[in-house]
This record gives structure tokens, C-alpha cells and sequence, in this order.
């Protein structure tokens, strides 16, 4: 059987898997025909299911049979069951498009049937609003065709770049884990502002706004971030003065220091995982040339 022409099956209801299907009913003409949420929970798969406003389907078996393209949105652990599960129903020219933290290509592409390509993606929790930061990689033997139909999917929940996998663990220490860097820098910005005399409410206001606007600043004008810091760093002005207590603090070497320890726990989390997975099961080729 072909696939359903770009019709996309999300395998896997959580908060990544709803976000996706979320994305995709904005940006999809005819969505609910289109995308087909699947999960183990029957329940939560129809409840998501409506709040995205695509369709369930019964098993995820059901979900990917027809679909162009395939994205599995589950936990790394259970990702030989799901493929096991789902592997067989394949169809011949579909993309498999995996957001399971850590799980490489060449260890996907040895379970799904030849003919069908292989893409990883790595996005962080705003996708939940649109706003992710992806990155995605391609398997060697995927073709130009799943790349588009990975970029299509992920392009719904906000920006996506393309890597080489090698640099897949620094995307997670980066911008996977990044969100939680910035949360942090917000409390402490909304703590200092109720400190010095602001409400929470206020400072909290503030503090997300400046952050928000400043991201925006640097997107817009295309400039490095340094050139813009110098813009509001005046000659014995407020800004030099809080510039001087950050680098005698050691703030940038911190958040430096974070995304290099974020990225050496991904590759251990990924090696740890391999060693522990039995050997490659294929599973069987269905019928039917290659889309």
C-alpha cells in the first residue's frame, strides 16, 4: 500500500504528540482528515484528539498504515515495543520521524522496513506554544523526500534547522534543555525586581516582556548580541555597572558551562541505552514499490 498522500500519523498522545498535532491542525488544510493521533491509552488518545481537533485512531497499528508520514512522540524506553509494534505496517515510502531523546537513526532505520526513511528531531517544550527551537538529522539513507516531510511536520511548532547527527547531543544541551536556563534567569530577574521594590505581578511582567523583546530585537535586526549590549551600555551607566557585577560573577561562563555538561549527559544517556538494547530485529517488508 502507498501512503495516504502527506497524511501524518503521531504516534504517542503526551505533550510533545498533542503540541505536533496542535501545530499541524493550524497549519494543515483539512487536518482532521489528515492527522491521526494514536497511543496505549484509549482515552487520553480521544481526549487529545479532540482538543487538537484531528482524528483517533483505535490502535497505533491503525494510525500508520496509510500514513506518509509517521511521527513517533514516545519515551525512548518504550520505543522497541512501539517500532515492534508499528514496524510492520509501514507503508512502502513512508518517513519515520522520531522525537525520542537519544535514539539514533541507524538504530530506528534497522527496525522499520526498507523503503522507508528515517529522520530524528529534537524539540523543546515550546512547542506547546508554537515557539520550539528544532533541530533534526536525516539517516543516511533518507532521501530528500523525508527531510521535506520531517521539516513540513516540525515547521508547525516553530523553527527547525537541519544538523548533522553528530551534533545532535549539543542541540539538547542547547536548545533541548535550554528553556530550562531561561526559566530560571526569569525567576531570578522577577526575584531581583521584587527585591529592589516591584510587585511580583510587575516584575514578573517586566522581566518576561524584556526577555521576550530582546530575543525579538536580535531575530529582527539580524546583529550579534554583543553589538546590540553595546547599544545600551552607556559610559558609567546603569548598564556597564550591571555588566561589571555579571562577569565578576561568572554568569556567561555558567550558562557555558551548563550546555557542555547538558550535552555530555545526552551522549552518556544515548551510550547507556544502546549498550543496553538487544540486537536489531527488522522488521518484514511490506508489499509495494516504494513511493
Amino acid at each position: 500500500m502507498r501512503p495516504r498522500a502527506e497524511g501524518v500519523a503521531i504516534v504517542g498522545a503526551g505533550n510533545m504528540g498533542l503540541a505536533l498535532a496542535r501545530g499541524l491542525a493550524v497549519v494543515l488544510p483539512r487536518a482532521r482528515e489528515r492527522v491521526v493521533l494514536s497511543g496505549r491509552d484509549a482515552a487520553r488518545v480521544r481526549a487529545a484528539a479532540q482538543t487538537a481537533g484531528v482524528r483517533a485512531a483505535r490502535t497505533n497499528a491503525e494510525a500508520v498504515r496509510a500514513a506518509a508520514t509517521v511521527v513517533l512522540a514516545v519515551k525512548p524506553q518504550i520505543v522497541p515495543s512501539v517500532l515492534a509494534e508499528i514496524g510492520p505496517e509501514l507503508a512502502p515510502g513512508a518517513t519515520l520521524l522520531s522525537i525520542a531523546a537519544g535514539v539514533p537513526t541507524d538504530y530506528l532505520a534497522a527496525r522499520v522496513p526498507a523503503g522507508v526513511g528515517v529522520v530524528r528531531a529534537m524539540p523543546n517544550v515550546a512547542a506547546a506554544v508554537r515557539a520550539s527551537a528544532t533541530a533534526f538529522c536525516a539517516a543516511k539513507t533518507a532521501r530528500a523526500i523525508d527531510r521535506r516531510r520531517a521539516r513540513e511536520v516540525l515547521e508547525a511548532i516553530g523553527v527547525v534547522v537541519e544538523v548533522d547527527e553528530s551534533l545532535m547531543d549539543a542541540v539538547t544541551g542547547l536548545s533541548g534543555t535550554g528553556p530550562l536556563y531561561l526559566f530560571l534567569i526569569l525567576e531570578s530577574l522577577s526575584d531581583a525586581g521584587v527585591k529592589v521594590g516591584l510587585s511580583r505581578e510587575v516584575a514578573t511582567r517586566l522581566a518576561i516582556q524584556t526577555l521576550v523583546g530582546s530575543a525579538q530585537l536580535v531575530r529582527t535586526t539580524g546583529e550579534h548580541p554583543a553589538k546590540l549590549r553595546d547599544l545600551v551600555t552607556s559610559p558609567g551607566g546603569t548598564a556597564i555597572t550591571a555588566l561589571h557585577s555579571l562577569e565578576r560573577s561568572g554568569l556567561k561562563a555558567m550558562l557555558m558551562d551548563a550546555v557542555e555538561a547538558a550535552t555530555r549527559r545526552s551522549a552518556e544517556l544515548g551510550r547507556a541505552r544502546r549498550d543496553a538494547e538487544p540486537a536489531a530485529s527488522v522488521a518484514p517488508t511490506r508489499g509495494g514499490p516504494p513511493a
